[in-house]
């Protein structure tokens, strides 16, 4: 039976733990009353409690992301840890963001955000993670996932997609064994299942990196499958998160569960994730 993925087992949460974490810039985990402002010189002063403290740090130096490159790094941030915050945080008129805790307009434009979120944990059921807190910078549209819904052998629940930048696909150029990216442009899709055979509420099914073979690069699949002992993750309804290229935001997909097989619907999905020309996604 063809599998629409190589699958990434729970290995996968500990390699992403120990590799570096390439993304918006993760600059806390577990953190509280975490608040932005943007200085006279465009930087972001991002202050949070951690135990008892108060931490303070400095950011500039990226905006926006390249597109997927061998030869180009990709944009980062420079960091000075301490100080004592500063700057204002005008009002946030850009697009609506998920997972997020404040953001600012700055005087040229541009918006600064923190997101927090759980990235790291287990597959197929987990649901206890570090509350990551990110930091993004950017001009223009988000990155911008989209995921379709059809069927795998014997009606399993199967989803594919494709993660965007400025039109261009987001991809890497080398992982691990288990999917961890190794370089800044790989992205991995971390994808929850709500009310599932793993419990009520959200819970983690699995994470798995963006494609860049075929036609279309930036593309994914996933099927619900038993895994290792695991039960079907299908649930009634589904939620991914991605961190965006560069030092763009965090993007979420959310949409309740496709239903029972549409043999006139999966003709149509079929055909589409087929002519993406992805050997890794035909279902």
């Amino acid at each position: 039976m063809k599998r629409s993925i190589v699958l990434a087992g729970v290995a996968l949460v500990a390699a992403c733990a120990a590799a570096p974490a390439f993304g918006s810039a993760i600059i806390g985990r577990n953190v509280r009353h975490a608040a932005l402002a943007i200085d006279s010189q465009g930087r972001a002063h991002v202050t949070y409690s951690q135990g008892r403290h108060r931490r303070t740090l400095i950011a500039w130096g990226a905006v926006n992301a390249h597109m997927p490159s061998r030869s180009v790094p990709q944009v980062k941030f420079r960091f000075r840890y301490g100080g004592s915050g500063g700057g204002a945080c005008l009002p946030y008129d850009g697009p609506a963001l998920s997972w997020l805790v404040t953001a600012c307009k700055a005087a040229d434009g541009s918006y600064w955000a923190l997101q927090s979120w759980q990235r790291l944990k287990p597959n197929y059921g987990g649901t206890k993670g570090f509350w990551e807190l990110h930091l993004s910078h950017w001009t223009g549209a988000l990155p911008e996932l989209v995921i379709y819904q059809n069927w795998a052998y014997h009606g399993v629940r199967h989803i594919f997609g494709r993660l965007t930048y400025d039109g261009i696909g987001v991809y890497g150029f080398s992982s691990t064994p288990h999917g961890a990216p190794l370089d800044s442009y790989g992205r991995n899709i971390y994808v929850d299942t709500f009310n599932s055979a793993y419990g009520r509420g959200w819970h983690r099914e699995n994470s798995f990196l963006t494609h860049h073979r075929g036609n279309t690069l930036g593309d994914f699949c996933y099927a619900f499958y038993k895994h290792s002992g695991h039960p079907s993750g299908d649930g009634t309804k589904y939620r991914a998160t991605v961190e965006g290229p560069g030092v763009t935001p965090d993007v979420m997909w959310a949409a309740d569960d496709i239903g029972p097989l549409d043999p006139t619907l999966q003709t149509q999905m079929r055909s589409l994730e087929r002519s993406w020309g992805d050997p890794k996604c035909r279902v």
